[in-house]
Formats: structure tokens, C-alpha cells, sequence
């Protein structure tokens, strides 16, 4: 064993920022195709004579935004377990964490369709609108549904190929997926006629596509061809202690996943408390945020991958210079987004509505971006460096403590005062605590003795 410090070879030291950069834009143009194809589906939908589908498609939405949001550990653990397994040179591992997490994806999948009934009647229920719109919802719900074992077992396919440095088999995932569920929206919505069941039947067909095109890119490269003994790696699959620190580690990204959730629901349940035309300004705004992380997002993917692949090699020089790195490139993809938004906001926000009172009430919140997309920016580059560590932990505890101590207190006051300011307060402080707390936590994983075998 080769034990290395701070002084280790300047060839060895020097992070390769060009694999780095290039791995980012790649995961942000993949981001980016999601909400473009959206954009498509919601235009032809929205050019049916009844508004009731586009209106039913995005009541069914926020239900499967809940269900598939819940289970988004799926990619996220499996990223950074196979960047840690590929940094150590752990071919079997690797292979076996991704066969692991899919049989995982597929018995949650089944189960959601075994319970796609009560999670319908229970959904809808709490959703309101008119009959019609409901309607239409359950029609869009019925024939999405049948796509959720493909949809869970994709995000462990994005997470494998994430993990082993593979952003250019993301993008094609994603553009191959995106592509067919546009070009499918357009024959079933309308040239079939079929409305919301029709839009449903497309996104629903696009997952099991993702899946197909993922398994067959896996099949062509024969991983298990690299195997030593087949019968042990049937043993590293169903190995007990490894599906225990799987088990832990997905239970912490939920728990910190359904508190971030709860945080962005709050704040649009209490924008709506103050009138529609906070609401709406504030819901311009958090489109800006929205827009935003998916650029950050991108860098964050390509920290996971790094983070766990050098953490996976004891190599800690490199951990330095990654969140230097990714740091600086976050931090200056929020404030751009910020600085754009305040330097033009008429101009720009134009673009997402013609009201002028709405867009005039944004403006005046508008400064807000600049804490909120600079500290978030910092928080979701950490997530992305502790997700890479498989430290489920540290996210957990960081954004419970930051909701709970950070943010709740403030939005109590600004749902007492009326005030859209204090909830913008809010929602900083809650991206502030998230950062110092994760922050905290970084010279632990940078102190110890590297050690690489």
C-alpha cells in the first residue's frame, strides 16, 4: 500500500479540467432536453379545442412529481457507490451495484403499479380541480403509470453511466428518450386524437425506450466478460451488508429529498396566501431558479462522478482542486443567472408572461436571486460532492436542520406580516444553512492520509 500526502507528483496533483468541463456541459445539455421536450408536449396540448387536457396533464404531474421525486435516490446513490467502486478498479462491484440497484428499481416499480389504484384515488383527492380537469388527469395518470418500473430502473441506469465518467451515454439516453416522447406526443395527441391518454401513453412508451437503448449499450460493451468467477459475483450482488449500506444511504437521500421538497412547497403554498399576483411573480421567479439548476445540476453530476471516483482512490489533492473547481463554476452560473435577471427582468421575464403587474411585483423581488442562486448554487455543487461520497448523512442531517432552524422560523413570521420579502428571507437562509452546514463537514473529508493500493 502506497501511502501519499499533500506533497504527492505535480502529473499525479493537476485535476483534468478539460475531462471536468467536458463531462458538465454534456450533463447540462442532457438537462436541458427535459424541459425543451416538455415545452413541446405542453404545445400540443395546449393547441386542443379543450383546455381541460394541458390543465389534467398538469394536475396528474404534480402526483408523479411526488411519486418518481420520492425514489430519485435511485440515481442518486447508485453515482456515487459506482464512482467509488470504478476508483478503486472494483469491476465486479461496479457491475454488481448497477444489477443491484435495478433489481431494487424493479420490485419498487412493480409495487407502484400493484398500488397505482389507491395512489390515484389518494392523489386525486387531495388535488383540486373540476370534475373535467380530473378527468383528464386520470386518464393521463392511467396510462403514465405503466411506465414507472422503466422510469425507476433508467434513473439507476443515469446513475451507473454517471458513475463510470459516461456523461456521453446520458446525453444520448436523454436526446433518444426526449425525442420519442415528442415525436410519440405528436402521433397519439394529434393525429390519434387521444388527448391526455395519449400524451401519458408517450411519455409511458419514452421510458421503456430509455431502458431498451441503456440495457443494449451495456449488452455491446460485456462487462461480465471481465468477471474472474461468476458464481462469487452472484455473491457480491446479494451480499447483506452491502445491501444494507445501500438501504441506509437511500433512506437518507429521501429523507434530504423530501425535506427540500417540502422547503419549495411551502414557499409556493404561502406565495399563494398573499395573492395571485405574489404568487405568480414569485412563480416567474422560482422558473429562474428552476432554469438555473439545471445548468448547476450539470456541474454537480460531474462532481458526484469525480468526487467518487477520487474518493474510491484516497485521493485527496484531488478532492481539493475538484471543489475548487466546481465551486467556482457553480458560484458563477448562479450569479449570471442573477445578474441577467436584474440587469433586464422586463425583457426577460416577458418571455414567460405578458402581465405586467405580475412581472413588475417579480422585479421588485428580483435581488433576491442573488443570494438565493449564489448560495444555491454552492449548496447543490455539495450535494453533488456528498452524494459522490455516499456521506447520506451529511445531506440528511444539513437540509433537515436548515429547513426546521433555517427556514420554517422566518416563514412563520412571513405568513404572519404578509410578506413576500421575509419568505424570500426564508428561502435564503434555508440555501445558506444548507451550504455552511455541508461546508462544515468538508475538512473531515479532506484530512485524512491518502491511501491508494
Amino acid at each position: 500500500m502506497l501511502l501519499l500526502d499533500s506533497s504527492a507528483s505535480i502529473s499525479h496533483a493537476i485535476l483534468n479540467y478539460s475531462r471536468f468541463l467536458r463531462l458538465a456541459t454534456i450533463n447540462i445539455l442532457a438537462n436541458l432536453l427535459v424541459p425543451l421536450a416538455a415545452l413541446i408536449d405542453v404545445a400540443f396540448l395546449g393547441h386542443l379545442d379543450d383546455i381541460r387536457y394541458l390543465a389534467g396533464v398538469a394536475l396528474a404531474g404534480v402526483l408523479f412529481s411526488y411519486i418518481y421525486w420520492t425514489f430519485g435516490f435511485l440515481r442518486m446513490g447508485t453515482t456515487g457507490l459506482t464512482a467509488q467502486a470504478v476508483g478503486r478498479g472494483d469491476r465486479p462491484t461496479t457491475l454488481a451495484i448497477g444489477l443491484r440497484n435495478l433489481t431494487i428499481a424493479l420490485v419498487i416499480g412493480s409495487i407502484i403499479l400493484l398500488l397505482q389504484v389507491p395512489l390515484r384515488e389518494l392523489g386525486f383527492q387531495l388535488l383540486s380541480a373540476t370534475p373535467a380537469v380530473k378527468a383528464a388527469g386520470r386518464a393521463y395518470y392511467n396510462a403514465t403509470i405503466w411506465g414507472a418500473p422503466a422510469n425507476l430502473m433508467g434513473f439507476v441506469l443515469l446513475g451507473w453511466f454517471l458513475g463510470r465518467e459516461q456523461g456521453d451515454r446520458v446525453f444520448w439516453l436523454s436526446a433518444i428518450s426526449n425525442t420519442t416522447n415528442v415525436a410519440l406526443n405528436y402521433l397519439f395527441v394529434v393525429r390519434f386524437g387521444w388527448a391526455s391518454a395519449g400524451a401519458g401513453a408517450a411519455t409511458a412508451a419514452s421510458q421503456y425506450v430509455l431502458l431498451l437503448v441503456g440495457l443494449v449499450m451495456i449488452a455491446n460493451e460485456r462487462p461480465w466478460q471481465a468477471l474472474p468467477d461468476r458464481r462469487k459475483f452472484w455473491a457480491v450482488v446479494g451480499d447483506r451488508p452491502a445491501l444494507r449500506t445501500v438501504f441506509v444511504l437511500n433512506s437518507d437521500i429521501l429523507i434530504r429529498t423530501l425535506a427540500l421538497i417540502s422547503v419549495l412547497a411551502a414557499f409556493t403554498n404561502l406565495s399563494s396566501h398573499f395573492g395571485t399576483l405574489i404568487l405568480a411573480a414569485n412563480t416567474l421567479l422560482m422558473q429562474v431558479f428552476t432554469l438555473a439548476a439545471y445548468f448547476i445540476d450539470g456541474i454537480a453530476f460531474a462532481t458526484e462522478s469525480y468526487a467518487g471516483r477520487y474518493h474510491g482512490q484516497g485521493d485527496r489533492p484531488h478532492l481539493r482542486q475538484l471543489l475548487v473547481l466546481a465551486g467556482s463554476l457553480s458560484l458563477i452560473t448562479g450569479l449570471l443567472f442573477a445578474l441577467a435577471f436584474n440587469a433586464a427582468p422586463q425583457p426577460l421575464l416577458g418571455l414567460l408572461t405578458s402581465h405586467d403587474d405580475a412581472i413588475a411585483i417579480a422585479t421588485t423581488y428580483a435581488p433576491w436571486l442573488w443570494p438565493v442562486l449564489a448560495l444555491g448554487s454552492l449548496a447543490f455543487m455539495l450535494d453533488g460532492y456528498f452524494l459522490g461520497l455516499t456521506a447520506g448523512h451529511s445531506l440528511r442531517n444539513a437540509t433537515l436542520l436548515a429547513a426546521i432552524a433555517g427556514f420554517a422560523p422566518l416563514a412563520l413570521l412571513a405568513g404572519r406580516w404578509q410578506s413576500g420579502h421575509w419568505l424570500w428571507f426564508a428561502l435564503t437562509t434555508f440555501m445558506a444553512g444548507r451550504t455552511l452546514l455541508l461546508g462544515a463537514g468538508l475538512r473531515t473529508t479532506l484530512s485524512h492520509t491518502i491511501q491508494i493500493e
